[in-house]
């Protein structure tokens, strides 16, 4: 059986990093009701004229140096993002351009928060159809450019960031021993789009618009889903959660983080977490968690790892992975 292994990581933070206190001095909040509520400490913003496809591209040459691989070896990228550069072309076929890959195919996937989750399973069918070799999946976001930040209640949970990976074929014996991606799972409910959405676009208002968010709405059902979503993930595999070594969550809300883990009854110590560092950027959050928690050393050859998230639309998924 063709199976998806990802075979190297990467990240990329923008420079200039916001602190609460930073934040504190723009709108009415502090430090302690910002941490209370989502858990963040502080967040990254790109610098004037530093684009999402900057970020992305950044990410993917750290992905590809850790593979020791060249562009040209890449047959496919996917770029999960709700920001990009412009309306049209697709912010992947910059990226193409930046690593100076002369062959293959580009494309974004837009999911919001759950976006490389989208982004993932997509290469993954490419891969496992026999259409690609080998694949970049990215997560960029520049949030920082759709923020009210008059509107305390959402500019000081999101920042910006790029993760990526590189998966690559690779055969298996259809067990849930093998290395890669076991099973993903996908869902939407476009009956909740006002509880969390941008209020503009080219069709619309012509606008970029502004994210706005029903914050305890959104809360109530991330749980909910997001367990549900890792049990069908389980279930499909014939798992236990006793089985996960690693959770790697969408670093939205540290609340959100340990009410999945205690609905799901898993060992906070088995969470990665990075949300205090990052705040949520979006489809970033789990590539990038991924990437610092393979760079110290956390995540080892044979481990399981669950990755899941939920964004706008409402959109949701989970991807089971055997590192």
């Amino acid at each position: 059986m063709r199976r998806s292994v990802i075979t190297a990581t990467g990240s990329y933070l923008p420079k200039r990093i916001l602190t609460n206190d930073e934040l504190a001095k723009m709108v009415d909040t502090s430090d302690e009701w910002i941490v209370a509520r989502s858990g963040i400490r502080q967040r990254h913003i790109a610098a004037e004229g530093e684009l999402t496809s900057d970020l992305a591209t950044h990410a993917a040459r750290a992905a590809l140096e850790m593979g020791g691989l060249k562009a040209d070896d890449i047959d496919l990228i996917v770029l999960a993002t709700a920001t990009p550069d412009e309306t049209f072309p697709a912010s992947a076929t910059v990226v193409q351009k930046n690593l100076g890959m002369s062959r293959g195919y580009a494309f974004d996937v837009q999911a919001v928060c759950s976006g490389f989750l989208f982004a993932l399973a997509t290469a993954d069918n490419f891969i496992k159809a026999g259409q690609a070799k080998r694949a970049l999946v990215i997560g960029a976001e520049t949030f920082s450019r759709i923020l009210d930040w008059e509107d305390r209640t959402t500019c000081v949970l999101f920042g910006d960031g790029a993760g990526a990976i590189v998966l690559e074929a690779m055969d298996g014996a259809g067990t849930s021993d093998d290395r890669g991606i076991l099973t993903t799972h996908l869902h939407s409910d476009g009956e909740k789009h006002d509880l969390l959405y941008v209020d503009g676009g080219p069709s619309s208002t012509r606008t970029t618009g502004y994210l706005r968010m029903e914050g305890r709405e959104v809360f109530r059902h991330a749980v909910t889903n997001l367990a549900s979503v890792v049990h069908e993930a389980l279930e499909a595999t014939g798992l236990e959660t006793s089985d996960i070594d690693w959770l790697i969550p969408h670093q939205a809300n540290k609340r959100i983080i340990d009410g999945t883990g205690k609905k799901l009854k898993l060992d906070p110590e088995k969470v990665v977490l990075t949300v205090e560092k990052h705040g949520n950027t979006s489809a970033a959050s789990v590539p990038l968690a991924l990437d610092e928690a393979v760079r110290d050393g956390r995540i080892k050859r044979g481990q399981l790892l669950l990755l899941e998230a939920m964004g706008g639309g409402f959109t949701w998924g989970s991807a089971l992975v055997r590192w």
